[in-house]
């Protein structure tokens, strides 16, 4: 387990602890010194070689697909890089094919990346998009699982509410789904790296995330995971050169595509951003994402603690099994939640307004410290 406080030497990998009270890790989460200088070192090599190591490139890539497919439980041809998971999400929605009469089924309080794609089905193909309301910052498992029928195609969750930090049980959500022959689509970017996810052992269809919030990684690098019966049910949409199972053989245009999700990939990526990724997941991988999951339910427990001595609401469910790394407060007395983000930033403690809550994201390198320091901070 991960001591508390953290050893001084991971703390140093963030050199944003100098200067901030940094719990927004749910937005963007800065980056690690590996990773920087990981980015810096392929753009650098660039500069001075061109093209030359460009087979360097490619190979740090298929190691970044290699860690990320680990820690998602998954085969190495079942996860494709995208640009974001607004990408990954419509092209699953895109590339099925929809009569009148289906329905998908969600929340309403998902992020908007996990709802827009949805609904250009439904207005396209007249489809039902059918939400479960939120109740009282849960999403009851009974109230989700009344709307899915047998013409459900989709049900489509985050892991891990944005909004409450609700954590979801895949297995049991999967497992129905299943049961109505659906497919499950789960955004994983709130969970993903400091979460434990089997996508195969927790009947997950379908993941999508990307890796600048807890996996520590630089803006621009999303990811997709498709399981062998959705890669049945879901085709290609936006293909490119690199869709191909040999994108050498440039006149060639009858390969057909990649095996499985790899045909999701279109073109030349970011490959500094790459390496970038690669470096944020070794790290993470080294410190074991179950470990960073039990110091993280420690952290939380504390600032929950913390909090039952000033006049806030924790939102988040803190039951076992649906509380996460993330804890959602709402002022009792009135203050707005904007109000407290920009009480906190003049003190250097750096938080989220969510409509009328107030989000505390801590990550690994935090500290018990740090959270008693939030608590004395509030008004």
């Amino acid at each position: 387990m991960l001591p508390n406080p953290p050893k001084s030497a991971l703390r140093e990998l963030f050199p944003i602890t100098k200067r901030y009270n940094y719990l927004n890790h749910a937005a963007v989460s800065p980056l690690p010194l590996p990773t920087l200088q990981a980015v810096e070192a392929q753009l650098k090599d660039v500069q001075e070689n061109g093209s030359v190591n460009f087979r360097d490139w490619l190979d740090v890539k298929e190691q970044a697909r290699q860690l990320l497919a680990g820690l998602l439980g998954a085969r190495l041809e079942q996860v494709a890089f995208v640009r974001n998971t607004s990408d990954a999400l419509s092209t699953v929605a895109n590339g099925l094919t929809w009569k009148k009469g289906d329905n998908i089924v969600t929340f309403r309080g998902e992020f908007p990346s996990n709802i827009y794609p949805w609904l250009r089905i439904r207005d396209v193909f007249g489809v039902e998009l059918r939400m479960c309301e939120e109740r009282a910052g849960r999403i009851e498992f009974d109230d989700l699982a009344k709307l899915i029928d047998q013409h459900t195609r989709v049900v489509t969750i985050s892991h891990v509410q944005f909004a409450s930090g609700f954590r979801m049980d895949l297995e049991r959500l999967g497992r129905l789904v299943r049961q109505h022959d659906a497919l499950l689509v789960v955004d994983v970017i709130q969970a993903l790296g400091v979460l434990p996810i089997d996508v195969q052992a927790e009947l997950v269809d379908v993941a999508a995330g990307a890796g600048h919030k807890w996996l520590l990684a630089p803006e621009g690098v999303g990811y997709l995971y498709l399981s062998d019966r959705a890669r049945e049910r879901i085709q290609p949409t936006l293909v490119g050169w690199i869709s191909v199972p040999q994108p050498e053989d440039l006149q060639n245009f009858e390969q057909g595509w990649r095996q499985g999700t790899l045909a999701w990939e279109t073109g030349t990526g970011p490959a500094a951003l790459m390496y970038g990724f690669k470096a944020s997941l070794e790290l993470l991988t080294a410190l074991g994402v179950a470990q960073t999951a039990r110091y993280l339910k420690q952290l939380t427990d504390h600032l929950c603690e913390g909090l039952q001595s000033k006049p806030y609401r924790v939102v988040s469910s803190r039951r076992s099994g649906e509380k996460s790394h993330i804890v959602c407060i709402y002022p009792i007395g009135g203050t707005s939640a904007m109000a407290l983000y920009a009480h906190l930033k003049k003190q250097n403690i750096i938080t989220a307004p969510r409509g009328d809550r107030l989000r505390i994201a801590p990550h690994v390198y935090n500290t018990h410290e740090e959270m008693d320091a939030l608590v004395e901070a509030l008004p």
